[in-house]
Formats: structure tokens, C-alpha cells, sequence
């Protein structure tokens, strides 16, 4: 007798990475504090909906990052300050999940950023167009983000 073995499905990810002009420390500062990323990222606005800790932007934390007619709910599940933050999605994405690493590094005249999500989509077939989407979004941000870094 055979038996086939019946995995998941696959996940696609993408990533993203961008030179900011800017300490690793203050890069993070600016990527850890969610009520203000409506200054870097393209979104209306982002609540927190519960406080980590102990950071109150770290572990545990629930946001809610609205726009482009979306609520999306994420949980942070790491948080190391001037080096990474990973959340995962709970709410509200046209995905069946998700999740996102913020990676921050310092190089010759600021800090590398590199942003991944790992993720599946909710209707087979579609994950080339949530690739695409999250591209231009993640481009978007990163972009932001070093504007905003370079701001004060």
C-alpha cells in the first residue's frame, strides 16, 4: 500500500530592503512606536488595540493599521529593540495568514532595512496579485520610512 503524504500549502514570500541615512537605534524607534507610523507607512491610521510588554509596542501588542479600505489587526511576536519586530496578522487582510519581519542592521552611513512577510493567500491562484500589492506597499513604506527617519 502507498501512502501520499498531504502537506500545507506553500507559503509566498516577498521581501524588500532599503538603505536608510540613519542610526539603527533611531530607525527602530521610528518602526516600534505604532501610533505614529501613519508618518512613514501608507495607512490612515494605526491604533493600538492592547499594550505589550513590557514595551507597550512590544510582544503582545495588537495593532490596528487602517486603510485602502482595510482594518488589518496584526500581534507583535518579536520586538528587539535597534534589531527586529515581527508581527503576525489576526484580522482583517485578504490573507489566510500572514507574518512580517522588520530586520534593522547598521551599515557604512546609516542601517540596512529589511522588511519580509511570509504569507498565504486567501483564494488559491491569487498570490501572485497579494505579491504585487505588498511590493508596492512594502516599497512604499520603506521609502517613508527613510524620509521620515531623515525628518528631525
Amino acid at each position: 500500500m502507498f501512502a501520499r503524504r498531504v502537506e500545507g500549502p506553500a507559503l509566498d514570500r516577498i521581501a524588500r530592503e532599503r538603505h536608510v541615512g540613519a542610526a539603527a537605534p533611531r530607525v527602530f524607534a521610528v518602526v516600534a512606536d505604532h501610533e505614529r507610523m501613519p508618518e512613514w507607512f501608507p495607512a490612515r491610521e494605526v491604533v493600538r488595540r492592547r499594550a505589550g510588554a513590557p514595551h507597550p509596542d512590544g510582544v503582545g501588542a495588537v495593532r490596528v493599521v487602517r486603510g485602502a479600505g482595510l482594518a488589518v489587526e496584526e500581534e507583535v511576536t518579536a520586538f528587539e529593540p535597534g534589531t527586529r519586530l515581527a508581527t503576525v496578522l489576526v484580522a482583517g487582510a485578504p490573507l489566510r495568514s500572514a507574518r512580517s519581519e522588520l530586520r534593522i542592521a547598521p551599515e557604512h552611513g546609516g542601517t540596512r532595512v529589511r522588511w519580509s512577510v511570509e504569507f498565504e493567500a486567501l483564494v488559491p491562484g491569487s498570490g501572485w496579485l497579494a505579491r504585487r500589492l505588498l511590493a508596492r506597499t512594502l516599497e512604499r513604506a520603506l521609502a517613508g520610512l527613510a524620509r521620515r527617519c531623515g525628518a528631525d
